[in-house]
């Protein structure tokens, strides 16, 4: 079972690649399924600015908390502690892991992609596990 502990945030301004309208769950008009870019890796983009980050950008800052719904929206973002991160691949506990190319999810770490963390707990393509931030 996933889980988060002793998360330290910063907030910072959500790029095109994290603004997403998600509305509300169910509703006419939101999205399926309605997790926009949470608990996905991120990256520096700008000034004050984050968004997705791929295996081969170098550094990931950490995992976005929040699902901005606007460009320029506050992003909440968990740099240090065990934060959820969704899988992009099948993950083994104690793995160390770097983000997707295109979506920032958890893949299997190889050589000359960027660290991001090692696994605490393990899990399949699309589930969360919990991921101790680098």
């Amino acid at each position: 079972m996933a889980f988060e502990e002793s998360l330290r945030n910063i907030s910072l301004a959500a790029d095109a690649t994290l603004a997403g309208y998600t509305g509300v769950p169910g509703l006419p008009g939101s999205a399926s399924p309605n997790s926009g870019k949470q608990y996905c890796f991120v990256k520096v983009t700008g000034e004050s600015t984050v968004g997705l980050a791929d295996a081969d950008d170098g550094l990931v800052i950490g995992v976005m908390q929040n699902k901005p719904q606007v460009t320029g929206q506050a992003a909440t973002v968990a740099i240090r502690g065990v934060s959820f991160v969704v899988a992009g691949d099948t993950i083994t506990a104690g793995e160390q892991v770097s983000p997707e190319n295109t979506t920032g999810r958890a893949i299997p770490l190889t050589a000359g992609h960027t660290l991001a963390g090692t696994a605490l707990t393990g899990g399949a393509d699309g589930e969360l596990i919990s991921v101790l931030l680098a």
